[in-house]
């Protein structure tokens, strides 16, 4: 891996894979802890129409779908606060129909060239300098963000009703959290692409929950492990000339997986334990 990072390319797929593993691990704790897996998968298909957008009118990537996944997350969150019933319906239609407004886009672009597959499993080795500034920009405010408000996040997660008693704006704080996933999506998109982006938001917390006794702790965990995924990803796909998005899935599959095994190992051990103590006395 260290002698690939003589290459630009190779080092700027480092520095981004860094940067969203930041963002997912903060942003997928909070979407972990929230049960907002669903509606952040609607985010992230509908941004495609993003992608779309930014290509046909000629602006930069990183502005047409941050643009358009952040009103598509809006509208999302207001319809899941005032109809929570159909909320999961109206998610549905509109993660399909922002990736179908993408596709027709990117076709009506004169000129078009652009190669759907990178923005579907990501494009991580091509990410330019440019758009790490952008990445290293958006991550910073959102870091700002849950840093001043995370008390109450903390408290918003984990029992909202006490969070309404102590005075917690908990409206403003759900719309702000959606906005964040929103961003912390466009970020992503470039590392593991639309259709892998949940993985890498919700694998690194979920196995960090199960070994943490606190949020922050949690954030903390769930980001070093995306780190470990990541540059284990991007070391595969280097070796092996693999689409690095899927190789970086792959490998925090096998942590997903290994994860699991090691709760049975404790598990069995617990019993063991149990009976031994039981069984003497």
């Amino acid at each position: 891996m260290i002698e690939a990072l003589q290459f630009e390319f190779m080092r700027n797929a480092l520095l981004a894979g860094l940067l969203a593993s930041v963002t997912c691990g903060v942003i997928g704790t909070l979407i972990v802890i929230n049960r907002l897996v669903f509606l952040s998968g609607g985010i992230a298909h509908s941004a495609y129409g993003g992608v779309g957008l930014a290509f046909y009118f000629g602006w930069p990537y990183m502005v047409g779908a941050t643009g358009f996944a952040f009103v598509s997350a809006m509208i999302m969150a207001a319809v899941t606060l005032k109809a929570k019933q159909r909320a999961d319906t109206i998610v549905g239609v509109m993660w399909a129909v922002g990736m179908a407004t993408g596709i027709l886009l990117l076709d009506m672009t004169p000129g078009y060239n652009v190669d759907l597959m990178s923005y579907l499993f990501g494009s991580i080795l091509s990410v330019p300098r440019e758009e790490l500034i952008a990445m290293a920009i958006l991550t910073m405010v959102i870091l700002v963000l849950v840093g001043y408000y995370y008390q109450d996040l903390l408290v918003m997660s984990y029992d909202e009703e006490f969070a309404r008693v102590r005075g917690v704006p908990v409206r403003a704080l759900y719309f702000m959290l959606i906005g964040t996933v929103a961003v912390t999506v466009v970020i992503v998109v470039q590392v593991v692409g639309l259709i892998l982006v949940i993985a890498l938001l919700t694998i690194p917390p979920y196995i960090a929950e199960k070994y943490t006794s606190s949020l922050l702790q949690m954030m903390i965990v769930s980001t070093v492990l995306g780190m470990i995924f990541i540059c284990g990803g991007l070391w595969a796909s280097y070796l092996h000339d693999l689409t690095s998005g899927a190789a970086v899935i792959l490998v925090a599959g096998i942590g997903f997986s290994l994860s699991i095994l090691l709760d049975k190992i404790i598990l069995i051990h617990q019993r063991r334990l149990w009976l031994k103590s039981h069984g003497s006395t």
